[in-house]
């Protein structure tokens, strides 16, 4: 039987598939501050220590939870993930896009590489449908509290889950692995079968990577922001995106359509590759 080429489609969170950021629906009213002060004080001590705004917001989280009794436990992040707001058709999605994979003799894998908490988007109801998470995360204590930052993803550090998507590595600890040198022909998922969504600053060399080696990058926006919508579509003039679409994931959705569209090549591609080896 002919083995199915797997096609992957990466994505980033906020601003992608939720609306906002992750910690605005639960953690920063927890905390008793609105978005406007959290991120303000978040990058204020980023800007003062000259720190990264990941560290800085992992730092403000933990800083905060203990100035008023939370106690951050992987439980309580998962507790934040369930009231966050997604995308129209997000929740669908992912149903559609198997279902026309499968249809279409192509094996669908959904990743996540985002800057947010891993925790949280575990605690998302779409959390289920990624082959694998890849976020920033805590360290726990004995008693299972967050104690100290284990993970902070940011623009750099997101480049470095497309190589372990590649090769098939689902260690964020891994560093020989990901380093080691692999035939083309023995990765798990090559450049070319990978599609990534993305819409901020922080996806941009992941965005790079992917099409540079022959994948598709998809910018994506809020359709409800005439702003957003512009940066896409310079990301996309800039050579940085393949395409932008608004972040609408329905069916009827631009964004259905291209994902379809580019199955369809890969697909072709996959099948005239074996044509050309006569293995098919």
């Amino acid at each position: 039987m002919k083995r199915k080429p797997i096609v992957a489609l990466i994505y980033d969170f906020d601003g992608t598939l939720s609306p906002g950021n992750m910690q605005e629906f639960g953690f920063i009213q927890a905390v008793g501050k609105t978005p406007e002060e959290f991120w303000r004080m978040s990058d204020g001590l980023a800007v003062g220590q000259d720190a990264s705004n990941v560290l800085a917001y992992m730092k403000m989280m933990f800083d905060e939870a203990r100035k008023n009794g939370i106690r951050l436990k992987k439980s309580s992040f998962r507790a934040f993930g369930k009231d966050i707001t997604l995308f129209k058709g997000v929740r669908e999605w992912f149903g559609l896009i198997n279902e026309y994979g499968e249809s279409h003799g192509v094996r669908i894998e959904h990743y996540i590489n985002s800057s947010g908490l891993k925790e949280i988007i575990e605690g998302s109801p779409i959390a289920k449908e990624f082959k694998h998470i890849f976020a920033c995360s805590f360290m726990y204590n004995e008693k299972g509290e967050a104690e100290w930052p284990g993970i902070a993803v940011d623009y750099t550090n997101k480049t470095q889950y497309i190589f372990k998507i590649n090769k098939g590595i689902f260690s964020a600890n891994d560093s020989k692995k990901v380093n080691s040198s692999v035939a083309e022909e023995k990765k798990r998922i090559p450049y070319q079968q990978m599609i990534y969504f993305g819409d901020g600053d922080t996806d941009i060399p992941s965005m790079k990577i992917v099409t540079m080696f022959g994948g598709h990058a998809i910018a994506t926006y809020d359709p409800s922001s005439a702003k957003k919508k512009a940066y896409a579509q310079k990301l996309e003039k800039q050579g940085r995106a393949s395409f932008t679409a608004p972040a609408d994931y329905t069916k009827d959705g631009r964004a259905y359509r291209l994902v379809c569209a580019i199955i369809d090549k890969i697909k072709a591609d996959y099948d005239l590759k074996l044509l050309k080896s006569n293995k098919a």
